[in-house]
């Protein structure tokens, strides 16, 4: 399993959140007796009665079986100590990236961060209770990469035998992107300095967005860069998937050359999908050059074929009076086809068309006619490293935190 960026029910609350299963505040779990009196102490530090409250109401937001008060307590025994340890280790979170963690809680319930902390307010759960509850989660995680990263790598006799025994599932992500035009060597000079600086300096979807709709190129800046499409990884370019399975969610690219363009993208979400999905041994698809680039004559004109157009012969019949060499039809090995065309057909299904590319001067238009799956199965490697690397990380994790609370004086008053 895929190892979310925060740990603690996330996917309960997303859940229970998109239903709209809000608590009200006088349903919650009440406070008995004097809310800042402690209810239990780790190595001195108090947990008080009011925290135990918050939390209780928040995992029944969550829908979390069992003795809800003992999992509360259990909860916030650990995230003191998760805490104490970052703590120790000189993790100090930045608030972006707390704001971060929590947009991704929001997005899984489909509101805006600001009407996700409302709501959970008026469930009676205080936003300081979020934002600890997020900055544990994510706090951890760094001592654990941190700590053991390097211990949990993954060997490729490892992948093998992974592949070989049990199979490993495939991957869909949903990607942002920033596309900035590179045909000329002073757009190229350009692009590539802008591109650097925006993947060493964008933290968190807000910022993402912001410069998407301010820099990109694509069709999809007016959107913040968002596509709107679930991508299987396997249909990704090599480098993009490479890319792409090594980030966490939030995270943005190094800059990718794709060409006429340099690319920068941002992984909103991912998720393993259940079943082995075969790679493609090779696709068709086809290509139409509009001259003019992305002025709006062209967009016009694009706009208007696609609206003609069902399947990739019906271009003959579009190219008729043009240039033949404005058509291209191409059946080529999925690693053969190049970057950036890769992957936009990435996010087509077949007889579907983009225009969020160029040619020098010329808009391109792509259309994705067919895919033919691989006749083995070749379920990707990289997505076996990375879900191996997370199942052994995690172990070590839970295995530091048994130790740290062995180690720990936790005391009930």
């Amino acid at each position: 399993m895929i190892r979310e960026i925060l740990a603690g029910g996330a996917k309960l609350a997303a859940l229970a959140l998109a239903a709209g299963l809000f608590l009200t505040a006088g349903q919650g779990v009440a406070q008995s007796g004097n809310p800042f009196a402690p209810v239990a102490y780790v190595n001195d530090r108090a947990i008080t009665n009011f925290e135990l409250s918050q939390r209780m109401t928040l995992l029944g937001l969550f829908r979390t079986p069992g003795d809800i008060r003992q999992v509360a307590l259990d909860q916030l025994i650990d995230d003191r100590l998760r805490l104490d340890a970052a703590e120790s280790a000189g993790i100090n979170l930045p608030q972006e990236a707390i704001n971060a963690g929590i947009a991704d809680f929001a997005e899984r319930a489909n509101m805006e961060p600001e009407q996700f902390i409302q709501a959970l307010e008026g469930s009676g759960v205080a936003q300081e209770t979020m934002r600890d509850f997020v900055k544990a989660g994510l706090g951890w995680r760094e001592l654990v990469r941190g700590r053991f990263g390097q211990r949990s790598q993954i060997t490729e006799a490892e992948v093998d035998r992974a592949l070989a025994e049990n199979g490993i599932g495939g991957a869909e992500v949903e990607l942002a992107e920033i596309r900035l035009s590179a045909g000329t060597s002073e757009q190229r000079a350009r692009a590539e300095r802008l591109a650097l600086d925006l993947s060493q300096t964008i933290r968190g979807r807000e910022q993402f967005a912001a410069a998407a709709k301010r820099y990109s190129d694509a069709g999809s800046a007016s959107n913040g860069g968002q596509t709107g499409r679930i991508i299987n990884v396997d249909t990704l370019s090599p480098e993009l998937r490479e890319e792409v399975l090594s980030m966490s969610v939030g995270g943005v690219s190094d800059p990718m050359d794709e060409g006429n363009a340099i690319a920068v993208y941002q992984l909103l979400g991912i998720r393993e999908t259940e079943a082995k999905t075969p790679a493609d041994r090779s696709i068709k698809f086809a290509e139409y050059l509009i001259p003019g680039g992305r002025s709006e004559a062209a967009l016009s004109e694009a706009a208007k074929i696609a609206g003609k157009v069902e399947r990739c012969d019906d271009f003959y019949g579009i190219n008729r009076k043009n240039a033949p060499e404005r058509l291209m039809i191409h059946t080529k090995p999925v690693n053969e086809v190049p970057g950036d065309v890769a992957n936009e057909l990435a996010k087509l299904d077949e007889g579907e068309v983009s225009a969020s590319l160029t040619r020098g001067s010329n808009l391109l238009m792509v259309m994705l006619c067919s895919r033919t799956p691989a006749v083995e199965d070749a379920a990707n490697r990289q997505f076996a490293r990375r879900q191996l690397f997370s199942q052994r990380l995690a172990t070590f994790g839970d295995a530091y935190l048994a130790q740290l609370k062995a180690d720990a004086i936790i005391r009930y008053p």
